[in-house]
């Protein structure tokens, strides 16, 4: 554990005396969120890339001290576990549900041993920068280090003198599938697939990943090996590592199973370095290798190494960050390096993507195709973020999110490479599309945009994304049956989608369903208990669940009515009305004390999206806005950090990294489809974004912050092109025309 606090260490040394290049890729540190469950991983991608090349060091080894990871997990990577067995090639980043991890590739030296219980080492001396991630393989004494474009990965490894392997483990990850072929195509080629999926455990949701593998050295024994248990007693002609593990030395045509590979061997010279490259697609083995040849041919490993990082500097320049902490810069460049990773590009180099839900295989011109859409948590952060720092990237996601109601019928919720997983609950899509609608991004087909979110939100039989639907148009709410107990969350969410439906329909002239859409919007009143000054769930015939706690839930607990919170975590979750909230509360003064109380004792959960508003809602009450820039700023120094466990929680594709971004800024989405931003006092003494000017007609927001001291985090002045502004809100078009917001900060409230 020394050796790798040590490389830590480094790593902070090397971007404090970089920090300032000025060139925000060098403020990047891929490891925060590394641990603490955040869920990340420090290998090397680039913006929205198909392949991401991570160490694997998860896999569970009894009785090994350097290995502290015997239970689930959903990250291919954890920052405090030593025992490594690999580098995956397509991974998801801050997710709670295992999947992907898959493709494995492993350097080893000395007589080959493939099984995976014995071939794994420690690691230390690991470096991350954007598009780069590189280690030392203490027990073979190999430097790796890969890098990756977007549809490829590439990997070299330094060998010391004598016998060396390379094994393609096909029969390990993080995915819950099974299942692999393979096949020889030359002397330093394999290409074939592997299974993926059942994300969450939805058997619906899964899909092959097609990949080419290919050393770029000559002269090397190679062959296949298999998962086999001996029979005991039994007589057996094959050569074998262990008592598992039988190996096709002479074979070489192809090869299926669930726990197979193919290894590689050949004398090394002292310091000999050899790549290996790994094309993937999501359509056939052909495309693979067309993706893999595109994108690296003719380019050594420097020229990708930089030109991906090139990659991540040209993306990360859109915000220009001045003023605050070198750790400050950090936090903030790297929560934007996490929102790039997701959605994901799925179309290959030739245009081609598997269609949403079907077999067909489709053809995207001029456009990107995404996945990977975990739009329970992205719409309430990720997604409005974009329309502002990425304008066109958002628009192609939602025409991505149209194209997949198009293919199958329906809008996305979980969808993960054209399969959904119906992961959470609530009908997020419809709230990604009106809040992309309504601030100003209507280039796309919104009148098919509209039709599905209408079949989303009527359909009673058979509806794909609100089940028992019935019951919730005709009383607008849901209720609590025993063997269900996320009723009030799941309703919750369907109001956030209602409203973004009301407001849709008003802008689409369709009076009768803006009317319906908010009133049902407006259930959340069902649920609101006076005793407690709480939501609790109702029963079907309108009588409030007996037996309720308002703490339940907490560590995951079974709780009822509410999914992985409890119901103080739950019960401010009412963006789109927050003010007639307040009034079932009591008013104002009641209302602050209830939401006070929240951060006071500890009922609040910075990892758990319902929860991430919450900071933000004392501006809503007048008199009391100081107390959203302590708590903003509470939250920022609290759950943020510089740090492998720089992140309160699974960062959720993204999510958590947004709203840091948001708050380091000063502005923050309350609700999304509501174009008012709410305000808070940035982290930073300037902040400038560089606008899309193709779409916004404007070349950038100024954000600026006077004060004496760090702090100074309390307004006290605000003004918008230096006009005296009296209000803690801001129009996202007013935000854009006008572009220069100052803040004169002090250092008490009052």
């Amino acid at each position: 554990m020394i050796m790798k606090n040590i490389a830590f260490l480094s790593l902070i040394m090397f971007l404090s005396t970089s920090v300032f290049s000025q060139e925000p890729a060098t403020l990047v540190n891929p490891f925060i969120g590394t641990t603490n469950y955040g869920a990340t991983y420090p290998g090397a991608v680039v913006p929205h890339g198909m392949v991401s090349v991570v160490p694997f060091n998860v896999t569970p080894h009894k009785g090994n001290e350097y290995s502290n990871t015997n239970s689930w997990c959903s990250n291919p990577y954890v920052y405090n576990n030593k025992w490594m067995t690999g580098f995956t090639h397509v991974n998801l980043s801050g997710v709670g549900c295992p999947d992907l991890g898959s493709i494995i590739v492993m350097p080893t030296t000395g007589e080959l041993n493939v099984d995976v219980n014995e071939y794994g080492t420690t690691i230390s001396n690991e470096k991350a920068i954007p598009g780069c991630y590189s280690t030392k393989l203490d027990r073979y004494n190999i430097k790796a280090e890969v890098t990756a474009t977007t549809r490829s990965g590439l990997s070299r490894f330094t060998f010391p003198e004598g016998k060396a392997n390379i094994l393609l483990d096909l029969g390990h990850g993080l995915t819950n599938e099974s299942g692999a072929h393979i096949k020889r195509v030359s002397e330093n080629e394999i290409e074939g697939y592997k299974l993926l999926g059942t994300f969450c455990y939805n058997s619906h949701a899964v899909m092959p990943v097609y990949f080419v593998v290919r050393i770029k050295r000559d002269n090397m024994e190679s062959g296949y090996w298999k998962f086999q248990n001996k029979l005991p007693g039994a007589r057996h002609n094959w050569s074998s590592t262990s008592d598992t593990y039988k190996l096709y030395t002479k074979y070489n045509k192809e090869l299926s199973g669930e726990k197979i590979g193919t290894y590689f061997s050949f004398d090394a010279h002292e310091g000999e370095q050899v790549e290996v490259q790994v094309g993937v697609s999501y359509v056939s083995i052909d495309n693979a290798r067309e993706n893999l040849d595109a994108e690296q041919t003719n380019l050594s490993f420097e020229q990708i190494k930089q030109n991906a990082f090139d990659y991540w500097n040209t993306e990360l320049k859109v915000v220009e960050v001045e003023g605050g902490t070198k750790d400050d810069k950090v936090m903030f460049y790297t929560a934007l390096y996490h929102l790039l990773l997701h959605p994901n590009i799925l179309q290959d180099v030739n245009g081609q993507y598997p269609a949403m839900e079907s077999n067909a295989i489709l053809n995207v011109d001029n456009e990107e195709r995404y996945t990977v859409f975990s739009l329970w948590d992205t719409y309430r952060t990720v997604h409005p973020l974009m329309s502002l720092l990425y304008p066109d990237k958002q628009l192609n996601m939602v025409r991505s999110m149209v194209d997949m109601y198009k293919e199958s019928g329906w809008l996305p919720k979980w969808e993960i490479y054209g399969r959904e997983s119906h992961v959470m609950e609530g009908d997020p899509a419809l709230v990604v599309i009106a809040d992309t609608y309504r601030r100003g991004l209507t280039d796309f087909d919104v009148e098919t945009a509209y039709e599905a979110m209408l079949k989303h939100a009527n359909t009673i039989e058979d509806n794909f994304i609100r089940h028992d639907n019935e019951f919730y148009l005709k009383e607008h709410y849901i209720p609590f049956v025993k063997d269900y107990d996320n009723s009030v969350s799941q309703a919750l969410e369907l109001y956030v989608a209602d409203y973004n439906l009301s407001l849709m329909a008003g802008a689409m002239g369709d009076k009768a369903t803006q009317k319906k859409a908010y009133q049902r919007s407006l259930g959340y009143r069902k649920y609101f208990d006076k005793d407690y000054n709480l939501l609790r769930p109702v029963t079907e015939d309108g009588k409030y669940m007996e037996g309720f706690d308002p703490v339940q839930g907490e560590n995951f607990q079974p709780v009822h009515g509410f999914h992985e919170g409890t119901s103080w975590q739950y019960s401010f979750a009412v963006p789109h009305d927050v003010k007639g909230l307040m009034r079932q509360m009591g008013g104002k003064n009641k209302f602050v004390q209830q939401l006070n109380k929240c951060f006071k004792d500890s009922l609040f959960d910075m990892s758990n999206e319902p929860d991430m508003a919450y900071p933000f809602l004392f501006n809503y009450a007048s008199g009391s806005e100081w107390r959203t820039q302590k708590q903003v700023h509470d939250c920022i120094r609290r759950y943020y950090k510089n740090s492998p466990d720089g992140l309160p929680g699974n960062d959720d594709t993204g999510t958590l990294s947004a709203w840091l971004i948001y708050s380091m800024m000063g502005i923050y989405p309350v609700c999304p489809g509501d174009m008012n931003y709410t305000l808070s006092s940035p982290v930073f003494d300037k902040i400038t974004i560089h606008l899309n000017k193709d779409i916004y007609n404007k070349e950038q927001i100024v954000i600026e912050a006077q004060r004496r001291s760090a702090d100074d985090i309390y307004i006290k002045e605000i003004k918008i092109n230096d006009r005296p502004y009296n209000r803690y809100f801001i129009s996202h078009k007013d935000l854009i025309e006008n572009g220069n917001v100052k803040f004169k900060l002090g250092s008490s409230p009052k």
